[in-house]
């Protein structure tokens, strides 16, 4: 709704999307040279993509094809999770004292089971759930699995079961997940480094759906969907222990150290109706907080975004990769309300866009549309970040059909541009942006580098 009230250009997100195909086929090349490498290819050969096409229903949401393919599995985890057991029944007081680990250990089992979590607080010292398992709550607020206060820093609150081996069918829905950052004291840094400290983990699980769920005070990530551990053996390189398939819904993520929602080295993922806000900050150096509402980072690929929003973050949404990472790809963005985020839409790949460094080889494939970006502001996340509605930084072939730029017009931009299209970016296609309302700022830098329609 919000985003109808505020883009200067409505229209039916089934045109956006045939728009948008005609577009990229028009401008864009989608297939660039990799230069052949025989440990990349043993190294990748596990995790083919084949591309599947962008679909909207007359709700107004927009999803990928293959969600068909996530449907079934749904029903098919419906079908095996044949048991439905209440976690209260083996032990589990939501008092918000008691320790419930044993009670929610002894529910889920070796999955094949529903395990109902009813209203209260429920303490624990980290959650791992195996395949063929649902785990249901009563509501956001109602439902709240806490951290316990002598759980390490490195606690994972909810994770799959397997990392190495992996998991896969598995929902979390209808609860609250708090990390208990207070636990911690005034402890300057919050994460324990890795895919560590999260509230929640999806790592190398292939078919998994967590909806209606809200995150707190995660001392990393809100939520991660990721390979079983991350890497950083150069661009072009895919991490193993990749997750496949996920959808994430209606979820609600705030004072995370790091990301709100984040994914790395996964394939297939769909993020849609969440709100990501207000991040800590305190897995980085102060001052220095990359924290983003949403980010698509290392070796993700093939990720579709419908309707999401952001608020006093980093970046809105930032789709990118470290220097010795690959690039994120092939990603989907339709619908984002980003206010007061330094950087509402950031796409870059980090060590790959300046005039002396290498091109990138993976940074490719961004299409977007009915982008919204309410008054960025500096920020105190990081100190020395401008603040910008829109970067496109060494990714190639990407379309933006539809960006509205809303300044707050009481405030001083400084004379920074308001997007900026810079170094090694290429192939890049703006069509239907309207700026207004900024003062002493620059519309559009790098016009050079982009066909603006």
């Amino acid at each position: 709704m919000l985003l109808r009230q505020l883009s200067r250009r409505t229209v039916q997100p089934g045109t956006l999307v045939q728009e948008n195909e005609a577009l990229f086929q028009q401008y864009c090349q989608p297939e660039f040279h990799k230069p052949f490498s025989l440990s990349r290819l043993l190294l990748n050969r596990r995790y083919p993509v084949e591309p599947y096409k962008t679909l909207a229903d007359q709700n107004g949401l927009v999803y990928p094809e293959w969600k068909k393919i996530l449907d079934q599995a749904y029903s098919r985890l419906l079908a095996a999770a044949s048991r439905t057991v209440n976690v209260a029944d083996y032990g589990a007081v939501g008092d918000g004292k008691t320790d419930c680990t044993v009670a929610f250990q002894k529910a889920l089992g070796n999955g094949r089971v529903k395990v109902i979590v009813p209203e209260g607080v429920f303490l624990v010292k980290g959650l791992k759930l195996p395949s063929w398992t649902c785990l249901c709550g009563s509501g956001k607020g109602v439902t709240i699995i806490k951290l316990h206060p002598h759980a390490p820093k490195k606690t994972r609150l909810i994770q799959n079961a397997h990392f190495h081996r992996g998991n896969h069918h598995i929902s979390v829905e209808g609860l609250t997940l708090d990390w208990n950052v207070e636990r911690l004291g005034q402890e300057e840094r919050t994460a324990a480094g890795n895919n560590r400290s999260s509230c929640l983990t999806f790592a190398h699980v292939t078919f998994g759906w967590v909806k209606n769920v809200e995150a707190v005070g995660a001392g990393l990530h809100g939520f991660d969907v990721s390979s079983a551990r991350y890497h950083y053996l150069g661009d072009g390189f895919l991490a193993p222990g990749r997750s496949r398939y996920i959808w994430l819904d209606g979820l609600t993520a705030s004072g995370f150290g790091d990301d709100g929602i984040t994914t790395h080295h996964s394939d297939y993922c769909f993020i849609s109706n969440s709100f990501c806000y207000n991040p800590s900050g305190r897995a980085h150096k102060k001052g220095f907080s990359n924290s983003n509402g949403i980010e698509i980072d290392d070796g993700s690929r093939h990720v579709w975004l419908c309707n999401n929003a952001s608020s006093g973050c980093f970046g809105g949404v930032e789709i990118k990769a470290h220097h010795n990472a690959s690039a994120a790809s092939h990603v989907h963005l339709y619908g984002h309300l980003s206010v007061r985020d330094n950087r509402s839409f950031n796409f870059r790949h980090i060590g790959h866009h300046k005039g002396k460094d290498a091109d990138s080889k993976s940074a490719n494939h961004i299409v977007a549309a009915n982008l919204v970006s309410v008054a960025p502001v500096f920020t105190d996340l990081y100190e020395g970040s401008t603040p910008r509605s829109l970067v496109v930084s060494a990714y190639r072939n990407v379309v933006i059909n539809g960006l509205t730029a809303l300044g707050d017009p009481d405030y001083d931009f400084k004379g920074n541009p308001v997007v900026a299209i810079q170094y090694r970016a290429k192939n890049v296609i703006l069509k239907n942006v309207e700026i207004s309302g900024f003062q002493n700022a620059k519309r559009i830098r790098g016009k050079d580098k982009c066909v603006l329609l």
